[in-house]
């Protein structure tokens, strides 16, 4: 049986980067994310059956291009994980900079129908395929400071359910993963680069790993054809809600 081919977008760090190695050896990679040089070491670094895609999911033209350009034996993508995704700012909303809130709609859920679009045709001419869109908590609460960057991901749930229906007749699964806390380069991005700031968020408790968030995406895309995940949160044992930490002093 041939390898299934799985498209991933922001495969060049956190959660992206982690589910491009772990599954390296079982499926045929597109690995995509604007840092070029990444991709290529990723790329070399796994050998095997991996393309590079590197374009800015906000970047309409590029999208399609790119994943347009894709040789023949590689355009029918089995798989497709809309990881790209990042948070800009923790401002109460009056004090909010539009230049962060256009980023979050732009990435969080501008990004991800364009990929969505540009793979899901050959899906449902198929008959087949499977949409993981890696959302947040945050699409299922909201937060103190957290307004627009909740309003996006609560986008990808709502998203989420409709490509659900609208696919259901195409034998398409769409799920949704919904992680809780996990250190990766998240706060950083958030922090603008203030690693110190960006550490205290993961500082006494245990959050998830990128590969843990990794493992759950390769469990989700192995269940037997007539399984379908649909929803699936996914919290460190210290976390209750998005505000409720059981932080040691």
């Amino acid at each position: 049986m041939s390898k299934r081919i799985v498209l991933i977008t922001g495969a060049t760090s956190g959660i992206g980067e982690a589910t491009t190695r772990l599954l390296a050896d079982n499926y045929r990679l597109i690995i995509c994310g604007r840092r070029k040089e990444r991709l290529e070491g990723l790329k070399k670094e796994l050998g095997g059956d991996v393309q590079t895609l590197s374009f800015d999911v906000r970047d309409k033209k590029a999208v399609f291009d790119s994943i347009n350009s894709l040789p023949e034996d590689w355009q029918k993508v089995d798989i497709l994980i809309n990881n790209a995704g990042n948070a800009h700012g923790l401002d109460l909303i009056h004090e909010g900079n539009t230049d962060d809130w256009d980023a979050m709609m732009d990435i969080n859920v501008k990004g991800l129908l364009y990929v969505s679009k540009a793979v899901l045709p050959q899906m449902v001419d198929r008959q087949q395929g499977h949409i993981v869109n890696i959302s947040s908590i945050a699409g299922l609460e909201v937060y103190p400071k957290g307004n627009v960057y909740c309003a996006s991901k609560h986008a990808v749930d709502a998203l989420t359910k409709g490509m659900r229906m609208d696919l259901n007749e195409h034998g398409i699964k769409v799920t949704s993963i919904d992680p809780g806390l996990v250190e990766t380069e998240f706060s950083e991005v958030r922090f603008k680069g203030n690693s110190e700031k960006a550490k205290q968020v993961y500082q006494n408790y245990t959050p998830l790993t990128a590969h843990d968030v990794a493992e759950t995406i390769e469990f989700v895309i192995s269940r037997p054809a007539h399984v379908m995940i649909g929803d699936l949160l996914i919290l460190p044992t210290d976390q209750a809600s998005s505000t409720i930490v059981n932080k040691k002093s």
